[in-house]
């Protein structure tokens, strides 16, 4: 007779929660002749039946909630295992390809991150909270919609979704103020109370959002647009950042991603109707952005200290196993550099500063 080990464990183990033995005589023919003394059978009961006889209560799990429009119904209602989706998996290339299928590498990295399943669940959670506040953003936001009114939109559905904590313990909650960079402003504005911009038809607006789960930070932005000459542009720097996030990984040089990101960037023109009243259009190159980029993420820190350029560079500097970023990439029809100018939207605690006298 075979038997199936694995099937027979998970039988005891069930019984031994149930805690449903019963023992019972029985005769045995010994010799063809004679009863021997009545040996004990073990006669087990079903959890089901243990149930049904009120000995052993019955665990209810909550159904799953569904989410509402607007987006207001936290993420471990609709996620009551405490799994949450995986994003898209991209496999190492070229030389680091081995890493794929390498059972020790992959150990090197499960040993960087302490408890890895918390780990990436945190950051799953984070994801999917950014994922469906920003798909409810994408088919919300039109022109006429003022700039407060935007960030609010999108700050109340992270905050209902990632369920933030408000004890003071940082155990949830937005990561960093949301970004709505108008035209030529590339990144970190954000409207202050008495902001009264107007979203128009013929604006680009980039829309940088942040979540966090025990300090880890998901950082990802998207581009609204309603100027269609102004699609290539857009597809510049989407096709950008996933080159950028497919050469990422463990051991792969900062700089080298950089030169693939500026390759497929800057591949892109954009032309553009003329407005000031003259005939025709003018086409531009789409340029990388060569003083911003993107960066690694640690624990309750949105920059932990290295960067990834988006053009190319010497940079030698090394992704590592334990280590989390930020792929971003900046495309422009301009002269791709940006000054620092305007008002003061985003304010951080600096990290290497104890007790700073207030005055």
């Amino acid at each position: 007779m075979v038997s199936d080990p694995t099937k027979d464990q998970a039988v005891d183990e069930t019984v031994d929660k149930v805690d449903d033995v019963e023992e019972e005589g029985e005769d045995v023919p010994k010799d063809g002749n004679e009863a021997s003394k009545p040996k004990k059978k073990r006669k087990r009961k079903t959890k089901a039946r243990a149930i049904a006889e009120g000995r052993v209560k019955e665990e209810v799990k909550p159904e799953p909630a569904t989410q509402s429009e607007p987006p207001r119904v936290g993420l471990t209602k609709i996620f009551v295992d405490g799994v949450f989706p995986e994003g898209e998996i991209c496999k190492y290339l070229n030389d680091n390809a081995y890493r794929t299928t390498s059972a020790e590498k992959k150990e090197l990295e499960r040993l960087a991150n302490e408890n890895p399943e918390e780990t990436y669940q945190n950051i799953r959670r984070a994801a999917e909270v950014h994922r469906q506040v920003r798909q409810y953003a994408q088919k919300t936001i039109r022109p006429g919609m003022s700039m407060i009114e935007i960030a609010n939109l999108i700050e109340d559905g992270t905050r209902a979704l990632v369920e933030e904590d408000t004890s003071g313990k940082l155990q949830s909650g937005i990561g960093f103020p949301t970004g709505l960079s108008l035209n030529h402003c590339a990144a970190h504005y954000t409207p202050n109370s008495n902001d009264t911009i107007v979203l128009k038809e013929s604006d680009i607006m980039k829309v940088d959002i942040g979540v966090h789960v025990k300090g880890k930070i998901c950082d990802s932005a998207f581009t609204v647009h309603w100027d269609r000459n102004y699609d290539p542009l857009i597809q510049a720097v989407k096709e950008a950042t996933n080159t950028g996030v497919r050469e990422a990984g463990i051991d792969v040089r900062v700089g080298d991603i950089g030169a693939a990101i500026q390759e497929v960037m800057e591949s892109y023109e954009v032309t553009v109707p003329h407005t000031d009243g003259r005939v025709g259009s003018t086409t531009y190159p789409v340029k990388a952005i060569g003083n911003l980029t993107g960066h690694n993420i640690v624990p309750y820190r949105i920059h932990g200290g290295k960067s990834v350029p988006i053009v190319k560079s010497r940079d030698q500097d090394k992704m590592e196993e334990g280590e989390y970023f930020a792929i971003e990439t900046f495309g422009s029809t301009g002269r791709g550099r940006v000054v620092e100018s305007g008002e003061v939207s985003h304010y951080a605690l600096n990290p290497g500063i104890e007790n700073p006298p207030l005055r």
